[in-house]
């Protein structure tokens, strides 16, 4: 299951949202229903993909030993973005928004993704990666909020956003099992690193491009 992610979106009716086709699917609508028969915020949401993230990347840098364990990296990743979905539609459309829904919204989602992606690092034998990739990946977000702080709407634009940076990712981790299964080589993961880190500094540029192309005046980056 690849489920998109929900990040970036204040916890009110007019705030900027990413387009997500899965928010109006029935299996999201049923389970946002039986959250709002309990007493979870949105924002505890938030923080529950923390954890989620946080197994996942445990599972990630020890499937090297155990390759099974690349299963569990792979519904650790799946989870965080499940929560990432559902508490923006238990905020918005539950009635559960928060003053500071939208620092919920951006922080836990900032060490979720470094989480993982500095493990992904590691689980390739290059630490170094990963701390890159994870800079990187913060920057977009940094990007897309700026253009909102200059009276724009949010950016989601890719080629590397966030749910792209994590099916990435789960591909990743579904190959690199078979990979283990036939050779100790990394290579899988390897590439995922590079392939993230260059992806999420193109995005930046892609985003930064379309800011300063609203900017009336302005000469072209």
């Amino acid at each position: 299951m690849n489920v998109p992610s929900d990040g970036g979106e204040a916890d009110r009716p007019g705030a900027d949202r990413r387009p997500i086709a899965a928010r109006d699917s029935g299996f999201a609508r049923r389970l946002t229903g039986l959250l709002l028969k309990t007493s979870i915020t949105p924002n505890e949401i938030s923080l529950l993909s923390i954890g989620f993230a946080a197994i996942g990347a445990a599972a990630l840098v020890f499937a090297t030993r155990w390759p099974l364990l690349y299963l569990a990296a792979v519904a650790g990743i799946q989870l965080r973005l499940l929560c990432n979905l559902l508490d923006g539609m238990v905020a918005v459309e539950g009635g559960r928004g928060s003053p500071v829904g939208a620092l919920y919204n951006e922080f836990p989602d900032r060490i979720a993704d470094t989480l993982l992606i500095v493990a992904l690092g590691y689980a390739a034998g290059v630490g170094w990666l990963g701390w890159a990739g994870a800079l990187a990946a913060a920057l977009t977000a940094y990007v897309r909020v700026f253009g909102g702080s200059l009276g724009q709407a949010q950016d989601f634009r890719g080629p590397m956003a966030k749910q792209h940076r994590m099916a990435l990712m789960s591909l990743a981790c579904m190959l690199a099992l078979g990979e283990a299964l036939l050779t100790t080589e990394r290579f899988v993961l390897y590439s995922t690193g590079w392939i993230i880190l260059a992806g999420a500094l193109f995005t930046c540029w892609t985003r930064t491009r379309a800011i300063v192309s609203r900017i009336t005046g302005a000469a072209k980056p």
